[in-house]
């Protein structure tokens, strides 16, 4: 998080904006079509947001969140800037960024369950949902592989081992 400048005249409080998931160095920023859409909303609300606080009345408060606006929209901006829509392979079968993948969990805490993930982008990530991105352990392991490989890699301080039962795109 970060805090962003106010002026002087708003009330003492600071403006709270939070930040976007990190890409490693020197990674490319890749998105699903999706994620691009995704993106692309993100930013028309927040343009509309801000006209709207623009247009409103001045008080602390308002000055406040266009001061955080403005900062996410920056942010915002140049992720969609760096944004690589990436397309799926051209065989299907193997595991890529936009694809949903069945997995069951031969070793581990979670030896003999399963799991379905989709892999995405960065910002599309949400590993309560099943949406894991790229850049994440797991989706490290499983891209570029097809039905049936098995694959282990480390999360956190377990190792895991996990085989690939089907690869899906969308339509």
């Amino acid at each position: 998080m970060s805090r962003a400048f106010v002026k002087e005249d708003a009330d003492s409080e600071d403006v709270v904006v939070t930040h976007r998931a990190p890409l490693p160095a020197g990674v490319p920023n890749l998105v699903t079509p999706a994620g691009l859409a995704a993106l692309e909303a993100e930013r028309d609300a927040k343009l509309a947001a801000l006209e709207d606080l623009k247009a409103g009345e001045v008080t602390g408060e308002a000055t406040r969140r266009l001061a955080a606006l403005e900062e996410e929209l920056l942010l915002l901006l140049e992720r969609l800037a760096s944004a690589k829509v990436s397309p799926p392979p051209d065989d299907r079968k193997l595991a890529g960024l936009g694809a949903t993948v069945r997995v069951r969990y031969l070793g581990g805490p979670q030896s003999g369950q399963t799991s379905e993930l989709s892999l995405v982008g960065v910002d599309e990530a949400d590993p309560l949902e099943g949406r894991v991105a790229f850049v994440a352990p797991v989706a490290q392991a499983l891209m570029g592989r097809r039905e049936g490989e098995v694959v282990t890699f480390e999360a956190g301080e377990n190792t895991l081992t996990v085989e690939l039962e089907s690869v899906e795109y969308p339509a």
